[in-house]
């Protein structure tokens, strides 16, 4: 072959060796840099796909905890992700801090990585000294069925904690509404990797349960007024006379019981505390020591507690203490 024809092959070969060392070098502080490696992992996250960001080097499956919380559902939307800064930590290790919205609310999160030789012999190969896959307990008290970010999760027993496996950064918005039950929203936010979070959801009676019992509760009460005796059979309400009656005593209520509602002792059960009222009678009496004629005409004080539970229909059902 003519020296000038080899000349050129030279030339050409080199070419391509230099494009193919500067795409590596490329490569190497783009993609498969430390803060690349990081990126494909929140970019996975970021587009729901769970199972490839649990294949990435690093991501290690804790032995406790269930996956409810990592359905694609069930994660909160993670956008506008951009780095914030790669630092060079020395002895192969980084730490790479990325910005992103989620949920809605901005945020950051920290990530150290660490060298772990090269693919294909030029590719800069990473892994998480962290894993990024954290825990979340949640607590639920007076109550069951808990809502995550919009998925019901199964029954948690009132009281008692049970543990989700979370990817980093994760939102968990849990709540829980019912006929007559509510919980404010609680937030965790897991924005660190290797995180044990907790979170508690508090279970109370919500309006329109104190509605319906005041409702009932008022219905009863009135009820008690139609009995024309001193003790209202079952009634709070009552007076001892000892002067003999002249007439049937008429009950009426002056001021039925504010209802509020409090959790009972036990789970499932709730309770109405002690709360005052006020009902008044009127009876004419004769006196027992000088046969004079009156009329008892009085407020009479009394109080009520209920312990209040649910039929198998859901609807509340009330029972003095």
């Amino acid at each position: 072959m003519p020296p000038r024809i080899v000349a050129r092959w030279l030339v050409l070969l080199g070419m391509l060796l230099l494009a193919f060392l500067g795409t590596v070098t490329t490569l190497n502080v783009t993609v498969y840099s430390a803060s690349g490696f990081v990126s494909s992992y929140l970019h996975a996250v970021a587009r729901q796909d769970v199972a490839d960001a649990r294949r990435m080097p690093g991501v290690t499956v804790s032995a406790d905890g269930t996956d409810e919380l990592l359905a694609p559902a069930a994660l909160a939307s993670l956008t506008d992700i951009h780095l914030i800064r790669d630092a060079d930590d020395r002895g192969g290790r980084h730490t790479v801090l990325y910005g992103y919205t989620i949920g809605g609310s901005a945020g950051t999160s920290s990530f150290v990585v660490e060298h772990t030789g090269a693919r294909l012999g030029v590719f800069s190969a990473w892994r998480f000294v962290d894993s990024p896959q954290s825990l979340l307990g949640v607590t639920v008290q007076n109550g069951t069925g808990v809502v995550a970010n919009g998925v019901t999760l199964p029954t948690i027993a009132s009281g008692r904690m049970h543990t989700y496996r979370v990817l980093t950064p994760g939102r968990v918005v849990l709540s829980h509404s019912s006929a007559y039950l509510a919980a404010a929203k609680v937030t965790a936010l897991i924005d660190e990797p290797a995180t044990v979070a907790q979170a508690t959801v508090d279970i109370q009676a919500n309006p329109a349960f104190v509605r319906e019992v005041q409702k009932e509760l008022d219905k009863f009460l009135a009820a008690c007024t139609i009995q024309k005796v001193l003790l209202p059979t079952g009634c709070p309400m009552g007076e001892q006379i000892t002067d003999r009656l002249q007439s049937v005593p008429t009950w009426s209520i002056v001021s039925y019981p504010i209802v509020t509602i409090v959790p009972g002792s036990t789970a499932g059960r709730w309770q109405v505390p002690e709360t005052g009222a006020v009902a008044h009678l009127t009876v004419k009496v004769k006196s027992i020591f000088d046969g004079s004629l009156s009329t008892f005409d009085a407020d009479v004080p009394f109080s009520v507690r209920y312990l209040i539970t649910f039929a198998d229909n859901g609807s509340p059902v009330i029972t003095a203490e």
